[in-house]
């Protein structure tokens, strides 16, 4: 069934307009506040819990950076209200993960009405897809990407200049770090969903994969301040595998009529060659011209 068949019978089916509805304009400016709200007060709430155990979420972000300074040295603040707002910013941190499912699952039912029946129940996929990948990018920068680019800040140290990092940049370049590997470890989901909505496909990823390679080097250096091309493919390595991923979840879940349209074409253009050359050879088997042959004798 092709996407414009499955549109006629979503207009048509009254029993399906009944259940989502239609929304005016200020209908949908008032779900959308009621969204946020939701969301706003679940991130306040998981906020508060976090702030109980700031200090041991503390010690986890800037644990990569303490263990790259020289024994007995910690980091600095200089302004009197940098290390309030740390915490603060911790605490921030922490709500956002714990309320992460909640608020992915409030962005869902904003677009769920404007979505097909059969769509809406990939409410789950979305939810699990986004929440694991928040979870496997903060994850790579926490342990991997972070600490090496401390280490590599680190490497600088020497008697003309002390490596004295102070805990607002510190923490500024681990929070920018990790909100871009979170966004790049979205790309399993963003391809899912552009598979199910028939945008990609795999045999389109997998044409451009070598273009696909050559942006992910171009980010992995722009995210590294290195110069080290090993350090560079590190970082560009989960990507890879990310887009590899992908190409496998486009295979699974996208479309199939276009495969089976082209392998059907495929097949009628193999059996008119065949007929083709049955028969050219019928034509020109021994024996087909013998009148001919004797007259020109």
């Amino acid at each position: 069934m092709t996407r414009a068949t499955s549109k006629r019978q979503h207009v048509d089916d009254p029993g399906e307009d009944a259940a989502g509805g239609q929304m005016s304009f200020l209908d949908h400016l008032d779900e959308l506040r009621t969204r946020i709200i939701r969301s706003l007060i679940a991130i306040g709430t998981a906020m508060l819990v976090a702030f109980f155990f700031a200090d041991r979420i503390g010690a986890f972000i800037l644990g990569p950076a303490l263990r790259a300074l020289p024994p007995g040295q910690s980091l600095i603040y200089t302004k009197p209200g940098e290390g309030f707002s740390f915490y603060l910013d911790t605490a921030l941190i922490g709500g956002l993960v714990l309320a992460a499912p909640f608020v992915m699952y409030q962005v869902w039912g904003f677009v769920a009405p404007g979505l097909y029946a059969r769509e809406k129940k990939y409410v789950i996929p979305f939810v699990a897809l986004t929440t694991l990948g928040s979870l496997g990018g903060a994850a790579f920068t926490h342990y991997v990407m972070f600490p090496g680019m401390i280490a590599f800040f680190r490497s600088f140290d020497s008697p003309l200049m002390r490596f004295m990092p102070r805990v607002e940049d510190t923490f500024e370049l681990y929070k920018n770090m990790m909100i871009g590997m979170v966004a790049v470890f979205q790309m399993p989901t963003l391809v899912f969903f552009l598979a199910k909505m028939q945008m990609v496909t795999a045999r389109f990823l997998w044409r451009h994969l070598k273009y696909a390679i050559l942006i992910i080097f171009i980010v992995a250096a722009a995210l590294t301040s290195s110069t080290d091309p090993w350090n560079q493919t590190i970082y560009a390595a989960p990507m890879i595998v990310l887009y590899l991923i992908s190409i496998v979840i486009a295979w699974v879940f996208g479309p199939r009529e276009k495969g089976a349209d082209a392998s059907e074409s495929s097949t009628k253009l193999r059996l008119v060659i065949a007929a083709t050359v049955i028969d050219q050879a019928r034509r020109n088997r021994p024996g087909r011209y013998p009148a001919a042959v004797r007259r020109t004798s």
